[in-house]
């Protein structure tokens, strides 16, 4: 699961680190640190590091089959440690947590995972932006991978067998391939954008849509909902009084609810999914739902009080308003909903 630490909540802790740097980093002195590696190297095992598990904890890892491919599950992670080794100037992040994924075998598979991974990291300093790079170093350990469920009972009753080979594989290559290429973050005063492998300023990542003038964007992706399945989208945390998450969805494929839960719920929900649960609605009601049909961009303002949500994108007949018909080629991808969405915070007004 190495790979996923890398794609997805590394990704969130190099974020912390590009925001204290970018903070000490300002003015004259971008040209005496973009030039002294050394000098960057301080800064960041000094500043940057302590805050990488902190960030990592409060965000997901999407997982993708192949790079730049649409999302079909996600890894949370819940327990995390960095080692600094100022000798070899690397970054060891010691991670685990669970997560769920779609796979045509298993339908909804839960899973654990975990892994320690060494990383290469360095910065530069943009006019308008803090480019922070990591490069994997060495896997020093894992990926581990357990599966917890399997939603198709007959590759549930295979998994005691040699089909849970296949599975831990399928699992283990996805995060694998997660890893391999590295990462960059890019952050500005708007928020933090990720993207694979190394890209140099003045680049930045492809997103499906424009960023909001004024607002602190969360993520921008898009992520591949099969039939009878939801995804959770986030944690966005809202930490003042007058702010609001903005939500802008396009979806390809059939029409989809929204539900914005809290992260107490969500988390007891999705746990209860990730261990064999059958799907159904949330123990508690959601703060908000709607729903959005393909074609055209849907935009949606919540305000809500300050507190961390999920999103949850549900193509299902169990769960929000809308009841699609039952599709027999359901269970090997037949009418999944293709969601293009970025999700923002910003003034409620």
């Amino acid at each position: 699961m190495s790979k996923l630490n890398r794609f997805g909540f590394l990704r969130w802790s190099a974020i912390a680190a590009a925001t204290l740097v970018f903070v000490v980093a300002c003015g004259w002195w971008k040209g005496p640190i973009n030039a002294s590696p050394s000098l960057r190297w301080f800064l960041f095992s000094n500043f940057g590091a302590q805050r990488m598990c902190p960030e990592m904890l409060r965000r997901n890892a999407p997982l993708r089959v192949t790079p730049g491919g649409n999302v079909v599950g996600r890894f949370f992670p819940e327990q995390c440690r960095t080692r600094v080794n100022s000798q070899a100037q690397t970054v060891t992040v010691d991670f685990s947590g669970t997560g769920y994924a779609w796979t045509p075998v298993g339908g909804r598979v839960g899973f654990w995972a975990g892994a320690s991974v060494d990383y290469r990291m360095d910065f530069f300093l943009d006019e308008e932006a803090a480019y922070i790079w990591a490069r994997t170093a060495r896997i020093a350990n894992g990926p581990e991978f357990k599966v917890g469920s399997v939603e198709y009972k007959l590759a549930n009753w295979a998994a005691q067998g040699p089909a849970a080979y296949m599975l831990s594989t399928f699992g283990s290559e996805l995060m694998q391939s997660q890893l391999a290429a590295g990462f960059t973050v890019v952050h500005t005063d708007d928020g933090d954008q990720f993207s694979l492998g190394h890209l140099a300023p003045p680049a930045r990542p492809p997103s499906p849509f424009v960023r909001g003038k004024n607002r602190f964007m969360f993520a921008s992706e898009i992520t591949e909902v099969r039939s009878e399945q939801v995804d959770f989208l986030g944690p966005f945390e809202v930490t003042e009084a007058n702010q609001a998450i903005f939500l802008r969805l396009r979806v390809t494929g059939p029409a989809v609810d929204v539900l914005l839960i809290t992260r107490s719920s969500g988390d007891v929900w999705r746990n209860s999914l990730q261990l064999g649960a059958q799907l159904a609605p949330p123990n508690t009601p959601p703060v908000a739902s709607w729903s959005v049909q393909p074609g055209g961009e849907q935009q949606q303002m919540v305000r809500v009080p300050p507190g961390q949500y999920y999103a949850v994108i549900d193509n299902s007949s169990r769960v929000g308003q809308l009841k699609p018909p039952w599709n027999p080629l359901g269970v090997v991808g037949g009418n999944n909903a293709a969601v293009a969405y970025i999700a923002e915070l910003g003034e409620a007004d």
